[in-house]
């Protein structure tokens, strides 16, 4: 039997597999219980595109200490990795959550993200 992680792994793998044949941009996301990452990774895989998440210092700064990992931190880092992307020439992406629940935080960056005009 499976645990937990290695569920999360599984679904994730999966997605990557569906995604690398499309042959367009992902965006990633990865949460811990402290932090929200984003990055849009290339078509081939092979290099990040932009990234941004809670652990950068001017995005600690506006957050507060201790307040990375809550839906407000998750809209925040939707909008930067947004402008990032568009900033880098991406318009559309593929949405990779990673295995986790399109719920809370990553539906949270996901429609942040879709708001500042990224596309998937």
């Amino acid at each position: 039997m499976l645990n937990k992680k290695e569920q999360r792994l599984r679904r994730s793998r999966q997605t990557r597999a569906r995604i690398a044949l499309q042959g367009v941009e992902r965006l990633t996301v990865f949460r811990s219980n402290l932090h929200i990452y984003a990055s849009v990774i290339s078509a081939d895989g092979g290099k990040v595109l932009a990234s941004a998440s809670t652990a950068e210092k001017d995005v600690r700064s506006e957050l507060g200490a201790g307040k990375g990992g809550n839906v407000n931190a998750a809209q925040l880092i939707g909008k930067r990795i947004a402008e990032r992307a568009k900033a880098a020439g991406v318009e559309k992406v593929a949405f990779d959550r990673s295995g986790f629940a399109y719920h809370g935080r990553v539906k949270a960056l996901a429609e942040a993200a879709r708001e500042a005009g990224l596309q998937f």
